[in-house]
């Protein structure tokens, strides 16, 4: 399927304006289009989800999981974690095992991805704290890549079937106002449907 047919699903997704301040912001710390144009496809199948609770209404979903599955394959490296979520929310509408099997394939280099994360600065509330966080620089990374990897847990967990933790209602709490590889991670982590199977 060619990006044109995939812009049909979401017009208003893949078309940036000028005036996006997120769309702005995100280029400024180096994401391309597809790293923006996925989670805002992934975001608006999850909101689709939430919406109803008859599965027969999952169609608008659906399309957006496909269209950031296609985007994802076409544009991540392997090894990239976003590669599994689209399969895996896919599999939480449909219960088609083959893309779960797909996204366990893709979630299987996860820790790996998580040690070459690049961490940048975050905003703090005080000076005194952003001062910490410059002077204890690697316990600060260390103790956010312990947490990062509770949510990979989890999310492995879920994929596995072993686990029932909530994702897509997370996300809005969790989401990083930062543009680097800890959002990416816990996008991968956190957009994947709230729906039991």
């Amino acid at each position: 399927m060619s990006f044109m047919t995939m812009n049909m699903f979401a017009p208003r997704i893949w078309g940036f304006d000028r005036a996006d301040a997120e769309w702005r912001t995100a280029r400024e710390a180096g994401w391309s289009r597809a790293d923006l144009a996925w989670e805002r496809l992934m975001e608006a199948g999850c909101r689709s989800v939430e919406k109803t609770s008859d599965r027969s209404l999952f169609k608008a979903a659906s399309r957006c999981f496909l269209a950031a599955d296609l985007l994802a394959r076409a544009r991540f490296a392997k090894g990239d974690p976003r590669r599994a979520t689209a399969p895996a929310a896919r599999w939480r509408l449909n219960g088609t095992e083959r893309l779960r099997d797909r996204a366990l394939r893709e979630w299987g280099g996860v820790a790996a991805y998580i040690e070459t994360l690049e961490i940048r600065p975050r905003a703090r509330s005080s000076l005194f704290h952003l001062r910490m966080e410059a002077r204890h620089r690697d316990t600060y990374h260390a103790n956010l890549r312990k947490r990062l990897s509770a949510f990979a847990a989890e999310t492995g967990e879920t994929l596995k079937g072993t686990g029932a933790h909530r994702h897509a209602s997370r996300w809005r709490g969790e989401k990083p106002t930062v543009f680097d590889d800890t959002r990416k991670l816990l996008s991968a982590c956190l957009l994947i449907p709230d729906i039991s199977r």
